[in-house]
């Protein structure tokens, strides 16, 4: 069962991105290192509620 999920800048916290994931493999919160455009870098984004 796959489900919709937002990834969120873990420093300027903005949503940047829409992802899918997987309910059954992955049941805590989704971390994966993106490009953020407005820090101009690669960051950690986490998956919000």
């Amino acid at each position: 069962m796959r489900i919709n999920i937002q990834l969120q800048c873990t420093e300027c916290k903005r949503r940047n991105y829409a992802t899918e994931k997987n309910k059954k493999n992955t049941t805590g919160r989704l971390e994966i290192k993106k490009y953020c455009p407005w820090d101009k870098k690669h960051t950690v984004h986490r998956e919000t509620k």
